[in-house]
């Protein structure tokens, strides 16, 4: 659909608000002024809190200068507006944003990241509220769902910064170098994950020069490391099935992670640097790096927990904190993207429009809708938790499908081809990845809530 149809057939009067973000440490904004313009076309006004973006590096004066209405009061935001955009709410921001929900209204919608498995309660009382929600980190990893992906796109960001803090840090520079000194041997990296964080992690080190190992439990990714430049370490373990579901991450057994961590004991200890990225959603992450293992490493070293928000990678990762243990540096960092706001901010906002003019386009604001974006992203709707994954975490029986659904699943098992990014000769029916890093996400570290 074009975006001139969409504008003629978008309710007029609605309005959008931007909250400034009120996690601490936040310095995203979920909008920016370049999003304006296609939301306007579309029928929509904005309301912009202001300062809201001055922490990214966007301005009062270029959001008024795209038409925006800047309002000083935070309550006077939440009270006007029909559609309220965040970075992080709900359950990703369940202490700070409490206020929040009490500025909510019935009718309203929320649209953001909301860690809705592990902040299932918080999704109740915001069903309580009358309020539709969507999470972001829901959405299908399917191919019409790429522009939206803010998992992907803060992931990318993450494994970016991930490597520019570690060599900052590192006692040693990263390339090789032949000096009328003596030779300077390159810094070896090791990242643990090949999903969006990783692979970039992977591509910025070898920019600076350093010796790249990586691993990932899924074969398939191998290629994908090696035309970047790095290693893949194979490791010879019981194999088990590796197929995906909808492109996230499930939890494998715990003597899969034992014989896992024991093949890795030897590239850790030999490793400068270790960058973690394996996380689950709505589960605490695997712990691949043993206290053992942090003991063998090079005095100096650093480790990268991207997965510290959801309990570490590293038995020794503190999340939020910066610690040492045996002479290394385990930087539990969280919210990784937000140190990059700017750009984080760019993509998190194209994201969101994106998103947002999607279900305009399937009236999923207005009603029940069948797409399977809609379907997998609605938390909340008519006073109910209606998502079935988040319905499962509270213990809810599931809710009947409404024959709009019913219909759509129907006519998609009819033939209609499916959409997605997953490799040739895998499924979606079952996944077996524990690697996908949700480092930026609430929840996701490949997803560092990142």
């Amino acid at each position: 659909m074009s975006q001139d149809a969409l504008s003629s057939e978008a309710p007029s009067g609605r309005t959008v608000g931007v909250p400034a973000e009120n996690f601490p440490g936040e310095r995203r904004v979920a909008l920016v002024p370049g999003n304006v313009a296609a939301l306007k076309k579309a029928g929509l006004s904005v309301i912009v809190q202001s300062g809201a973006g001055t922490q990214a590096g966007y301005s009062d004066g270029q959001f008024a200068s795209t038409g925006v209405e800047l309002v000083a009061d935070r309550d006077e935001v939440f009270a006007r507006a029909d559609i309220v955009l965040q970075v992080r709410t709900a359950g990703a921001n369940s202490e700070a944003g409490g206020e929040d929900r009490g500025r909510l209204r019935d009718g309203q919608t929320l649209i953001g990241m909301c860690d809705p498995l592990i902040g299932a309660e918080v999704m109740q009382d915001i069903a309580g509220r009358g309020v539709t929600s969507f999470a972001m980190e829901l959405l299908p990893r399917i191919t019409r769902a790429q522009s939206m992906d803010v998992l992907s796109s803060q992931a990318s960001i993450a494994g970016y910064k991930a490597v520019l803090v570690a060599a900052e840090r590192l006692p040693r520079m990263c390339p090789m170098m032949m000096t009328a000194a003596g030779t300077i041997s390159p810094a070896r990296f090791f990242v643990l994950g090949a999903g969006v964080a990783g692979l970039q992690a992977i591509a910025t080190a070898k920019r600076l020069g350093a010796v790249v190992w990586s691993y990932d439990v899924r074969p398939a990714v191998k290629e994908e490391v090696l035309s970047l430049g790095a290693k893949f370490l194979e490791i010879d373990i019981v194999k088990t099935e590796d197929k995906q579901s909808g492109g996230y991450a499930r939890e494998m057994d715990e003597e899969f992670y034992r014989h896992q961590r024991e093949a890795m004991m030897k590239v850790i200890a030999e490793s400068d640097v270790v960058i973690t990225t394996a996380a689950i959603p709505g589960r605490k992450a695997p712990v691949l790096v043993t206290a053992e293992m942090v003991k063998a490493m090079p005095a100096g070293s650093i480790i990268i927990d991207m997965a510290a928000e959801s309990g570490g990678n590293c038995v020794l990762t503190k999340a939020g904190e910066i610690t040492i243990e045996h002479g290394v540096t385990i930087d539990g960092t969280i919210n990784i993207p937000t140190n990059v706001p700017f750009h984080s901010s760019q993509m998190y906002g194209k994201n969101l429009t994106t998103f947002l003019l999607h279900l305009l386009k399937e009236g999923a604001l207005d009603g029940a809708a069948g797409d399977e974006i809609v379907r997998e992203t609605m938390v909340t709707r008519g006073g109910e938790v209606v998502n079935a994954r988040v319905r499962d975490a509270l213990g809810l029986t599931p809710l009947e499908q409404s024959p709009e659904v019913a219909a759509s699943i129907e006519t998609s098992s009819a033939g209609e081809p499916v959409e997605s990014e997953i490799p040739a000769g895998k499924t979606s029916a079952d996944v077996t990845v524990d690697q996908d890093n949700l480092a930026d996400a609430p929840g996701d570290s490949d997803t560092s809530s990142s």
